[in-house]
């Protein structure tokens, strides 16, 4: 009697055991839930009828930054921070980079109201804007100009102004919105969330050039980019 009531307290231990374990093999840590995130940010964006991101601008873009949920607050002067992932398209491949961790920081001087939640797309429309925007002291506004990317229909006869941008915004506000401002705004490497997720320094050369790591959630990442938007050869 005692040993079979012992045999069963090590079975129902051991299954235990063994749904956590399953359980925590199964759970994202943070970087992979960014990455999740922002995949599905940025499947929004594109898809959104009518006001999707165009395809002929996806095609020129060289690097795409995602935040979701970029948390704005404030009345007057605005304050802003949210972390996500960026990607350097490989023109010679016509292939996107693996995902790099990223941070958006500063404030802005305009009329903000309340606090929101709003998803980002930065799209970098030139190779010299891809390292500049890494560059610690490099400011949204006042080292690249930054303007509303063109959206649907309206982005297939989008003015010469807007292009000529170096970086194009697009947004999705969750909740009270007065408009989008990256006056002022920062973006810089999450180096911490870089080593965590590679488990190994990553340079801001490397972050420019691309990197070229292999991970499994950092390929289903690279996988979305390639469908979203791929070369215009592959269209």
């Amino acid at each position: 009697m005692r040993t079979a009531f012992l045999r069963i307290r090590c079975t129902a231990a051991l299954t235990a055991l063994a749904v956590l374990t399953a359980s925590a093999a199964g759970a994202q840590t943070n970087e992979e839930k960014r990455i999740t995130d922002s995949a599905a940010v940025l499947e929004t964006l594109v898809r959104a009828p009518d006001q999707g991101i165009p395809e002929h601008i996806l095609e020129r873009a060289e690097a795409i930054v995602v935040i979701p949920s970029l948390v704005k607050g404030g009345f007057i002067i605005g304050a802003q921070h949210g972390r996500g992932v960026m990607s350097v398209r490989n023109r010679e491949t016509n292939k996107w980079s693996a995902p790099g961790f990223v941070a958006l920081t500063g404030g802005s001087v305009g009329w903000q109201i309340g606090l929101q939640a709003v998803d980002l797309v930065l799209l970098v429309m030139n190779r010299e804007g891809v390292q500049d925007l890494l560059d610690t002291e490099f400011k949204l506004g006042a080292n690249a100009s930054v303007a509303a990317g063109p959206v649907g229909r309206q982005g297939e006869a989008s003015t010469d102004a807007s292009l000529s941008a170096q970086i194009l915004a697009y947004s999705r506000a969750k909740g009270l919105f007065a408009g989008l401002s990256l006056e002022g705004a920062s973006l810089r490497m999450d180096r911490d969330a870089n080593k965590d997720f590679y488990d190994a320094s990553i340079s801001t050369d490397e972050m420019a050039r691309g990197i070229s790591r292999t991970t499994p959630a950092g390929s289903q990442w690279t996988a979305t980019l390639a469908r979203l938007a791929p070369p215009p050869a592959a269209r």
